[in-house]
């Protein structure tokens, strides 16, 4: 048995002492979801103003609490936030996952890694994000098109990590245009285009076959990116072409970025991170210490505009079955108001969204206590999210990866929440 094949059959073993533990379930759960559209609302979602309200609080009298009110929704028992009136007769499409929890409250950037990665950050290891996993995992889903977009701004947590670069994504940081690095420059025809590829391939056939993974990685990225600047998949970002009152009602540059989405998977693509953050309409995004929770409700309402839409919409293509839409953010906020009237950061307690994907929604999953600070019922920590979301793709949330010959559990260690399937 050489090194590689111990460490695996030892990380299995691990992994069999360790899955009975969390539930009754033994056997693999696998859904039939096959696109992911993950919302990323970056800042610190407060789980009590949102999809998770108590009492009403009030900031000037440091009374702790939530600080709008609640209404029902389509599922009996289930209320959320007065702000979210759109996804309140939808619920019964949709999960609110109330019991997430981690350790990391004190650093935005390190908690932004862990809600891609499902992991502490290391000094040994880059991990991949599960938006690049489930690229690596199952690629496109059409011929021509990237298995993963990001609309926001690049950054590291959520790369392909020890992956490579096969598993990374492309990128757009506004509507308004395609990514700029798949637009043919003025003055390139098609025929010129067609020449300069011809030229290509002779100066690779004529170059020795390699095993370096750094050449051939680079080499798919061309290919890949030769494909992607065809007219086919550049006709994903004319969003004109949708009727004006379905773009109306998905709202702003929020909404545009989720009907982006639906049309990105519409042509293939099989992950779409979606930013919601930090420069919309407040300034500080979800991130409201002080003064910026005195905006917080625009943010809600544009978030409940675009999902509800989105959902509908996924609905009326026929892809809300297929399409797991996941909302996620670093971590909550606690019940009690800071000096300025504003609140802190919780990791303790804290909701993350599940919709769609032909999961067995029942609106929320998970019981906090009567401040939402702590859990009461259910717990489910980040792995175990993450291990929801690959079982709902029909991923085996068990196997490993490998960093070089060293194994890495895809969810570490998570497991799904089977009353979801």
């Amino acid at each position: 048995m050489n090194r590689r094949q111990f460490l695996s059959t030892a990380a299995a073993a691990l992994g069999t002492q360790i899955l009975p533990a969390r539930g009754e379930v033994t056997t693999l759960l696998k859904g039939k979801a096959e696109h992911v559209i993950s919302v990323w609302l970056g800042g610190g979602m407060a789980q009590i103003d949102t999809f998770d309200p108590k009492q009403r609080g009030d900031p000037s009298k440091k009374l702790a609490g939530s600080y709008y009110d609640s209404i029902e929704t389509s599922v009996p028992g289930v209320q959320v936030c007065e702000h979210l009136k759109n996804l309140a007769p939808l619920m019964d499409r949709v999960t609110a996952v109330r019991s997430i929890h981690h350790n990391v409250i004190g650093e935005h950037a390190a908690a932004i890694n862990r809600m891609h990665t499902g992991r502490p950050v290391s000094g040994t290891v880059v991990y991949p994000s599960f938006g690049s996993i489930i690229a690596n995992e199952l690629g496109a889903a059409a011929e021509g098109a990237p298995p993963y977009v990001v609309v926001g701004y690049p950054n590291v947590t959520r790369g392909p990590g020890f992956l490579g670069a096969k598993a990374g994504y492309l990128y757009l940081t506004d509507t308004g245009r395609g990514p700029a690095g798949l637009s043919r420059p003025e003055g390139v025809s098609p025929e010129r285009q067609s020449r300069r590829e011809a030229f290509l391939r002779d100066l690779q056939e004529n170059q020795p076959s390699t095993n370096d993974k750094r050449l051939t990685d680079y080499d798919a990225a061309i290919t890949q990116s030769l494909k992607l600047s065809g007219p086919e998949f550049t006709r994903s970002f004319k969003l004109d072409e949708e009727k004006a009152e379905l773009r109306a009602r998905y709202g702003g540059e929020f909404g545009q970025r989720c009907l982006l989405a639906r049309r990105l998977v519409e042509r293939g693509v099989r992950f779409v991170e979606v930013s919601h953050n930090l420069n919309f309409l407040n300034g500080s995004g979800w991130d409201v210490h002080n003064i910026g929770i005195l905006k917080q409700h625009e943010l809600i309402r544009e978030l409940d505009t675009a999902v509800a839409t989105l959902l509908i919409d996924l609905e009326r293509v026929r892809l809300l079955e297929k399409t797991l839409i996941v909302i996620t953010t670093e971590f909550g906020r606690p019940p009690e108001f800071d000096s300025g009237g504003g609140r802190g950061h919780q990791g303790s307690a804290f909701t993350c969204v599940l919709a769609g994907g032909g999961l067995r929604h029942c609106g929320a999953y998970g019981r906090t206590d009567n401040l939402a600070k702590a859990i009461a019922a259910d717990p489910v920590s980040v792995p175990d999210f993450f291990a929801t979301i690959h079982a709902a793709m029909g991923i085996d949330y068990t196997k490993n990866l490998y960093d070089g010959d060293r194994p890495v559990p895809i969810t570490d260690m998570g497991q799904p929440i089977a009353a979801l399937f």
